[in-house]
């Protein structure tokens, strides 16, 4: 028996959908099919934000409620208009990963399972080099979205204070996301430290209600800012990218004026698509001004000389220099006594 299969229209391309009625999100009802559609409503938006760009692709063989494992490079047989670009990666081993420059590349994606979808911070073309600062706004322990919004408020004026233009979007779960672009100009290295610098003065004007404390027993009820989301091949989940939570949410960019009447769960692949029609695309002008990260780096170079230092990178990276002893400091106590 010939197996189950469809093909959708994507642009100049037909895109074969195996498996359509695969459910991929059970509450919803959201099946492969839906997905592919989903992408192809909201296209031309997905690949502005997330295209030109290393990404890594979250992929979910049996739904989200299944295993998951993430696809970097482009298999065997990946169709010509799916693009690659090598990139070097912490270790400092070099690999080809994927690249979408069209929807009809995003949609031969959900063909492979993809869900979620994470960009790098930089373009293809120039992958050691981000033209875009993330910073992640992570509520933690007895805290929630509605604790990160006025954070990503004062956030916004410290942005503004570096030169910098913030874009915000829902995570697609609790928290918030805030881009600003930037000249292509420093390396990975350069921008995490701007952006330490950025949620170190953050952290100085909201003490408690924020925190860069990288230890989980260190940061109490506030909003954790993830710097480490800052370095090389280190990713969130994509503008327009859905999630792999029970109600099919997506991350989604809004206006800074929703940002303190939004509700994030209203955001899904059922709802965006034509919200996308009906208010348009909050990101679509976002590069059209690139700020640069001198002031940020300036802070930094301020707080080194205070004695604020570098902060614990992610355990898989090599040690770094200046880094922090990688040891929870409950546990640094008791060896110390």
């Amino acid at each position: 028996m010939a197996s189950e299969a469809t093909t959708i229209t994507v642009g100049d391309h037909e895109v074969r959908i195996s498996s359509p009625s695969r459910v991929l999100w059970k509450e919803p009802g959201i099946t492969k099919l839906d997905l592919a559609q989903y992408i192809v409503a909201v296209g031309e938006a997905f690949v502005a934000a997330n295209g030109d760009r290393p990404v890594s692709l979250e992929r979910y063989g049996d739904g989200i409620d299944g295993e998951s494992f993430f696809s970097k490079n482009p298999p065997k047989g990946a169709p010509d208009y799916v693009d690659a670009v090598t990139v070097t990666y912490p270790s400092g081993r070099s690999h080809p990963q994927v690249v979408i420059r069209e929807p009809a590349a995003a949609v031969w994606a959900v063909q492979m399972n993809t869900v979620v979808f994470h960009p790098w911070a930089s373009r293809a073309e120039a992958s050691d080099f981000p033209d875009q600062l993330r910073i992640d706004l992570d509520p933690f322990t007895g805290t929630d979205f509605d604790d990160a919004v006025p954070v990503a408020i004062e956030l916004r004026k410290v942005l503004d204070e570096a030169g910098l233009t913030g874009f915000i979007k829902t995570s697609g779960n609790r928290g918030l996301h805030i881009f600003a672009p930037i000249e292509p100009t420093h390396e990975f290295l350069d921008v995490r430290h701007a952006v330490i610098a950025i949620a170190r003065e953050l952290e100085r004007r909201m003490p408690d209600k924020v925190t860069t404390n990288w230890w989980k027993e260190e940061r109490g009820e506030r909003v954790f800012v993830d710097f480490n989301q800052a370095n090389r091949d280190r990713t969130m989940a994509g503008a327009y990218s859905p999630r792999a939570l029970a109600h099919a949410p997506v991350s989604t960019p809004i206006t800074w004026e929703e940002v303190e009447t939004v509700d994030p769960k209203k955001f899904t692949i059922h709802t965006v698509p034509a919200r996308l029609q009906s208010v348009g695309d909050p990101w679509a002008d976002m590069h059209a001004h690139p700020g640069t990260i001198d002031t940020a780096l300036a802070w930094w170079a301020r707080d080194l000389e205070s004695g604020l230092g570098e902060l614990p990178f992610p355990p898989d990276f090599p040690k770094m220099p200046g880094e922090p002893p990688r040891v929870q400091p409950s546990r640094a106590r008791k060896t110390g006594e």
